[in-house]
């Protein structure tokens, strides 16, 4: 979808420099949903300084950070970066850029992390691991003194699960049918359906990256407390981690039709 992107102070400084906006552009420039997303993620490397231990994120979004970190660096504008990729393909994204990579073991505190999100509610929780990625990016995440996160504003909920799309689960293989249904009978009253993600013509079943299963859960009405749900979640046997990130996000950059808003707790 291309819609027009006014002039914005927020905002102009990270367009120019994703190339989609000159100084001498008119008030309207049609962009396209990814175009926002690659100002969004230009505007969130702007929190980037050299010296800096970087958690990337995974996903349409985070690639463009990812991609505008390797761009300073190979420019000389940062320097000594150290990154910490949260999967296995945005491991390999950064070393075609060049970018110095670590892992949690050798860096436990992480300056900052850029990263997408598939919904987030008025109080910045969010709803992460559409992707698969969910395990990673919560270690990653949960150990950074700052989290930025980049969406356009189609990812805007009024509570999580709110667009009915799937709030991920991470399983071991083991049992996943029985998993699966301890899930679902713990949010019967929030209309819960669980489903196995899987790809492909075979509908063979998604593997993460740490070699287990993904059960997708939908709702159709708010499960209340989001905190006792993580931990109702957390203490079945068969579960590794689940998609909600919860008071984790530091500031959340909102791509929009109005440009970009900046929102931080």
């Amino acid at each position: 979808m291309a819609i027009p992107y006014p002039h914005f102070i927020a905002s102009e400084k990270a367009a120019m420099e994703a190339g989609l906006l000159a100084p001498s552009s008119s008030p309207s420039v049609i962009l396209t949903q990814d175009d926002l997303k690659k100002i969004a993620a230009y505007k969130a490397v702007e929190y980037v300084e050299s010296g800096m231990v970087l958690g990337l994120g995974t996903g349409s979004t985070a690639k463009h950070a990812v991609n505008r970190i390797g761009e300073l660096l190979r420019q000389g504008k940062l320097k000594d970066i150290v990154g910490i990729p949260t999967s296995k393909m945005t491991h390999e994204q950064a070393l075609s850029l060049g970018i110095p990579l670590s892992d949690l073991d050798s860096h436990p505190v992480v300056d900052l992390a850029i990263d997408g999100a598939d919904e987030v509610d008025p109080y910045l929780n969010l709803v992460k691991g559409r992707g698969g990625s969910l395990l990673r990016e919560k270690m990653v995440e949960s150990a950074c003194k700052k989290f930025v996160v980049i969406v356009d504003e189609s990812k805007l909920v009024n509570y999580l699960g709110g667009s009915g799309l799937a709030m991920p689960v991470e399983v071991i293989q083991f049992c996943w049918k029985f998993t699966a249904a301890r899930l679902q009978k713990l949010f019967q009253e929030s209309g819960c359906v669980a489903k196995l993600r899987t790809f492909g013509e075979k509908e063979e079943p998604f593997v993460t990256d740490n070699g287990n299963y993904i059960v997708d859960l939908y709702f159709n009405k708010s499960i209340g407390d989001l905190k006792v749900a993580s931990d109702a979640i957390l203490q079945l046997a068969g579960v590794v981690e689940h998609g909600m990130f919860l008071d984790m996000a530091t500031t959340v950059i909102v791509a929009g039709e109005l440009g970009l808003t900046v929102k931080n707790k």
